[in-house]
């Protein structure tokens, strides 16, 4: 194990030094430089791939993934979070339907089951890469006019703000961990039953009052969950 944990570290040494897209070198090759046998090195590599740290494309190679998007527990788009990177944020609609809210909707935007409202789905992009699929929920009444045109690369927040006068002041949001279907794996281009992660979102502006509801799936390979922690004051010198 000491030395399969070794060999695990030097690749992950590489790892450092390649860019996102990059691919090792072929495995005989890497296995030679390596001094271990092939069978050493798949195992190795089937770990950094479980890890979402490497993908592994059957007939081409090994590549690397780069390094996780951290998200942060924290009221921000996903326009800012990638300009904040340096990254290039996108967005494509893939549908755009008016509906009744229904049972479900409804009581997460405090509408009427037959109330209007508008639901788009988003396939969200960094540097062009899928990252995210997000299904976006809000009353038609708060954005007479609005079109899919409007959102295409767009951040939602800021046409809310700009055009609809809708600024968001608070928003609850549940995180938990998922399994990708058929469906959701293909548009974000990773095998079916991929690790995600669920984002569920209510969201409300000054008055108080619900302007969305968005459940979103992220990619586990290319996504991870950022905190920090604070000690409150009245434990504060103390020892877990």
């Amino acid at each position: 194990m000491t030395k399969f944990h070794s060999i695990r570290d030097q690749l992950l040494d590489r790892l450092e030094g390649m860019a996102a897209g990059e691919q090792f070198p072929p495995e005989r090759q890497l296995a030679e430089a390596l001094g271990i046998s092939r069978m050493t090195l798949r195992r190795a590599i089937d770990e950094l791939v479980a890890k979402g740290l490497v993908r592994r494309r059957h007939g081409t190679g090994v590549f690397a993934l780069g390094p996780k998007l951290d998200q942060p527990l924290a009221a921000s788009s996903f326009t800012e979070d990638m300009v904040a990177r340096g990254m290039r944020p996108g967005s494509h609609i893939l549908s755009f339907d008016t509906a009744a809210a229904g049972a479900h909707i409804g009581r997460r935007l405090h509408l009427g089951e037959d109330a209007e409202v508008i639901a788009i789905l988003r396939l969200r992009l960094a540097d062009d890469e899928p990252i995210a699929l997000e299904e976006l929920h809000i009353p038609s009444a708060l954005v007479p006019g609005l079109s899919a045109g409007d959102l295409e690369d767009q951040s939602f927040y800021e046409l809310l703000g700009k055009r609809f006068g809708i600024g968001l002041n608070h928003s609850v949001q549940t995180i938990e961990p998922t399994l990708l279907d058929a469906v959701e794996a293909k548009a974000l281009g990773v095998p079916a039953q991929s690790p995600a992660l669920l984002f569920e979102r209510t969201s409300r502006g000054a008055d108080d009052v619900p302007f969305e509801f968005v459940r979103s799936v992220y990619r586990g390979d290319r996504y991870k969950i950022r905190t920090e922690l604070t000690v409150p004051d009245r434990i504060g010198g103390q020892q877990a």
